[in-house]
């Protein structure tokens, strides 16, 4: 199967697996389902009607950063998790975490796998810069589970984004593990920094029902929130994530990363091991991909960042094939970019108009959408402002594209930070370059625990947002009217 998520003989067989359960679910609610178990029976009136939803404790339920739950979410687990599901035989999580980081390399690379990806110096027809050792490459020679190994890795956080479940419950949004190198706790690692996350899109087993099918999902993380104990805490998230939670597959699962109908879910990187000049972070997507032909494999495969156009097709004077098309698209983009609610703006890119790498940096003008776009005059500005007037807007040209900023990785993790979007927008700022921080110098104590810090945006923008959308979904207050591929939460990616 393609990173693209086009089925196989692989999928089909999964396919055929879960179309047999929708059957099970489905005869169950006509028979009343007596004696069935939780695990194969369907949503019952019961459950459909309105079943007060716990008050949500972000910092239980949404963004979950206490070390001492975080403890057994290591990454030999989560690894060694993708593989055990994959069935794929031989392969050990180092060898896959080796193999990821071998596609930074150009060819032949550092790994055993041969067939692995390498970097070309392009991605989707656009730049993509090769990190060899002694940068981000120098990983795919190195046993990150090793004793004093320089490439391990700490769990940070665990993030609920039900926000980013389809309108029509295709699946019941991701639900992320977030993973920090562990040389950037320290002052001396501050040119050996990267993070790791897991962006898990789970499979939503009563699809017939739409995105009413998630609800038990969307209801164990809520009800965190009142459970007072950290470790009954811990064995319910451990649950959720490895084991599986009643009808729920677990979490990690390699299908949960791209390998599935939807080709939902994705490894991201924030990627700063930069022990020479020039220093870039870069922003970076992968996708999990199993092949069969005939012995399995499983490897991490990069593809574009999504919402994340290459920044020099905003250039109204630029060259490039794709330039004129990507305008006329971003001019549709234009109302929803205006939306007056801070968590409700949004664009959409057509994939052939993004790029593999989003380079959060002074030093690079790739990604810096307002600085490719420029003050104007253009037909491209004047495109843009004839939308604004039509719809009454008092935003300019320049707001419109500080607004697509934030939606790239770039903007969300830096070049946004307390930008003036128009109106009295402000972006709240992220911690830098990250919104969680590994460092040792903000740890945080709370209650007697220790938790890694989260930035300013997602307590005081975003985690608001999340939790009223979980409670209003759990009291079946209505959800906004989405285009049925459209997250409900309205933001796709972040």
């Amino acid at each position: 199967m393609n990173h693209r998520g086009t089925s196989t003989n692989h999928s089909e067989s999964k396919q055929r697996r879960r179309g047999a359960l929708g059957g099970v679910l489905a005869a169950a609610v006509v028979t009343g389902a007596c004696g069935a178990s939780p695990a194969t029976e369907a949503l019952n009136e019961e459950e459909l009607a309105v079943q007060p939803s716990p008050i949500v404790d972000a910092r239980r339920s949404l963004a979950i950063t206490d070390q001492p739950i975080l403890a057994n979410f290591t990454l030999a687990r989560v690894l060694g998790q993708l593989v055990s599901t994959s069935g794929v035989s031989g392969l050990t999580a180092t060898q896959l975490f080796n193999q990821l980081w071998d596609t930074q390399n150009p060819a032949p690379g550092l790994d055993a796998d041969a067939l692995s990806p390498n970097c070309t110096g392009s991605l989707n027809g656009y730049p993509y810069e090769c990190l060899p050792a002694p940068e981000e490459g120098a990983q795919a020679a190195c046993d990150p589970f090793a004793a004093n190994s320089p490439c391990a890795y700490i769990p940070v956080g665990l993030f609920m984004r039900f926000d980013l479940a389809p309108a029509d419950g295709r699946h019941c949004g991701e639900y992320r593990v977030v993973f920090a190198k562990e040389s950037g706790r320290f002052p001396t690692g501050g040119q050996n920094r990267n993070l790791l996350i897991f962006e898990a899109a789970a499979r939503n087993p009563h699809d017939e029902q739409g995105i009413r099918g998630c609800q038990r999902l969307v209801r164990a993380f809520a009800e965190l929130s009142d459970i007072a104990n950290e470790n009954t805490r811990r064995t319910k998230l451990e649950q959720i994530y490895f084991d599986g939670y009643q009808e729920f597959d677990p979490v990690i699962s390699y299908e949960n990363f791209g390998e599935n109908p939807h080709g939902a879910g994705q490894l991201r990187t924030n990627q700063f091991v930069q022990p020479d000049e020039p220093r870039i972070w870069n922003l970076r997507e992968y996708k999990l991909d199993k092949e069969c032909a005939p012995t399995c494999t499983l490897r991490f495969v990069p593809v574009t960042n999504k919402v994340n156009p290459f920044g020099p097709l905003f250039d109204p004077t630029s060259q490039h094939a794709n330039a004129p098309a990507f305008q006329a698209e971003f001019v549709t983009q234009v109302a929803s970019l205006a939306s007056n609610g801070a968590t409700e703006f949004s664009m959409n890119t057509s994939d052939v108009f993004n790029s593999g790498q989003s380079l959060a940096t002074s030093l690079s003008t790739e990604t810096n959408y307002p600085v490719q776009f420029g003050a104007g005059p253009s037909s491209f500005h004047t495109a843009i402002q004839t939308a604004l007037t039509s719809l009454g807007s008092t935003l300019t040209p320049v707001d419109i594209v500080k607004r697509a900023q934030v939606q790239a990785c770039a903007g969300c993790h830096r070049f946004s930070n307390n930008a003036n979007l128009g109106g009295t927008m402000i972006w709240p700022p992220s911690l830098g370059f990250t919104h969680v921080s590994e460092r040792d110098v903000d740890l945080e104590t709370v209650g007697g625990v220790t938790r890694f810090k989260i930035s300013d945006a997602l307590v005081n923008l975003l985690l608001p947002a999340r939790k009223q959308l979980v409670e209003n979904f759990l009291n079946e207050v209505p959800l906004p009217v989405r285009a049925p591929a459209d997250p409900i939460g309205g933001r796709r990616v972040h």
